[in-house]
Formats: structure tokens, sequence, C-alpha cells
């Protein structure tokens, strides 16, 4: 039984200060300035936002805590933050300057014990794993470094793992279906919501309100977006009344 309301979450990819969107990882646009893109989502009803400096990991710097300083400052529903985290002094950055989660990724699978460390110390509700998931055959493996790198690891097994360490939530991200618009990979999504109790993230492949709606009847607690709302081809308030006639519980 369904006791939550189903998230919908816009998410700014950022690259030197710009939010940009690509197709499958790569060929990235620009989409605008973080600030007044956050603004406009808080505006227009969407449920959390969440920002991820793309090329952090890769290029092996911090994430930039004053821009998210200042989308912070004028968003008032929940912030996630991902992208070159390392350290628990990262996180405790992050938070002391208005961000509400953040999300680890290429770091987590690093270093394992650093998702037990983090959900210890700031608690499970502020820790989100990000999996960047890609078919192989008839599973999927995680990929990190902005989806650069084949860990070898399987997702589902990671995903357990996760959970177990202490995480409060997944973003999962398939990368064969991000940026497409063909949809959702709902197969990875149902099985990870199937074998976690913890919340489910889906991400990658958003074109249509029906994509969204399937993300949810395949068992994802949120669905995360971008180009589908930067470009304004659906508006998140229009999104979430197709949902409710659909028996989708949504906040409205």
């Amino acid at each position: 039984m369904e006791y939550f309301a189903k998230r919908i979450i816009p998410c700014l990819d950022v690259k030197d200060g710009r939010v940009v969107k690509g197709v499958n990882f790569v060929g990235l646009k620009d989409a605008g300035d973080p600030v007044e893109v956050a603004k406009r989502y808080n505006q227009e009803g969407a449920d959390e936002i969440t920002f991820l400096d793309i090329t952090a990991s890769h290029e092996k710097r911090d994430t930039i805590v004053d821009i998210v300083e200042r989308v912070a400052k004028e968003i008032f529903i929940p912030l996630t933050v991902g992208g070159g985290i390392r350290t628990l002094d990262d996180i405790y950055n992050l938070l002391q300057v208005g961000c509400d989660k953040i999300s680890i990724n290429s770091h987590a699978i690093k270093n394992p014990d650093f998702i037990d460390e983090a959900s210890k110390r700031f608690g499970s509700q502020c820790i989100v794993v990000a999996i960047d998931a890609k078919r192989r055959g008839e599973s999927w493996n995680v990929f990190i470094n902005g989806g650069r790198i084949d860990t070898g690891l399987d997702v589902l097994k990671w995903a357990r793992e996760v959970q177990d360490r202490g995480a409060g939530e997944i973003l999962l991200t398939s990368m064969d279906c991000d940026g497409v618009k063909n949809g959702y990979d709902l197969e990875v999504t149902s099985k990870m919501s199937k074998i976690l109790d913890i919340p489910v993230i889906a991400s990658g492949g958003a074109g249509t309100m029906e994509h969204i709606r399937d993300a949810f009847l395949s068992g994802a607690d949120a669905a995360l977006a971008a180009s589908i709302f930067h470009y304004k081809e659906i508006e998140i308030m229009k999104l979430k009344e197709y949902l409710k006639e659909e028996g989708i519980a949504v906040r409205v």
C-alpha cells in the first residue's frame, strides 16, 4: 500500500556554473543559470530539486558550494546536491549552506564505508546514493565518473549493499535511456524497488507524462527529469494534475 505522495524532481546538471543537458551523458547544451532555473521550479510546484555538479568527480574537484548557497537561498523545497563529494567535511559544508540531502556516486563505490560514516554522522535521511546503470545482457552494471568507467558491479547487488550501509534513498539513472526521451528503464526500476525498503528515484529517459506515470507504476517513489522541464515541454502542475487523474498520489 502506498502511504506517501510521489515526488516530481527536476534535475539541474551543472557544468562551469551553468545548467546543461545532454543525451546518454554526452553532447551538452546550455539550459540556463542555476539560480534562475531553480527559482522557477520552486514556483512551478516541484517537490524537490536535485543539483548535480556533473564534472566534479571526473575533474577531481569539490562541488561548487557558492552556487549551491545561492540556489538554497531562493527555494523553499528540499535541495539535494551531488558531484565531487568525498569527505564528511564536504557534506557538512553543503548542509551548512542550506542543502537538505547530498548525493554520492563515484566515491561511494571507491570507499563503501563512506556511506556508513556519512549516514551515522548526518542521518540516513540526508544520504542519497546515485547509481548510474547500464544494461549488460540480462543484468545491469554500475558505472562511475559521469558514466565513463564500468565498475563491473551488479546494480541490484550494489543497491542492496548501499541500503544496508545506511543510505536513505537511491537515485537510479539508466544511462541507456538518459536524454533519449523514450521512457525510463522500467525493468531495472521495478526490480530495484521490489528488493529495497528505501525510496528509489527513477531517472533517465522521461519524455512524456505517461513515462513518469509508468515509472511510478513500476515502483519508483520519485521521478527525476531534466530537459522536459528545462525546455518547458511539460509543466509540473499539469503533470501533477494528469498523475492525479491516473490515480497516483501527488502533492498539488
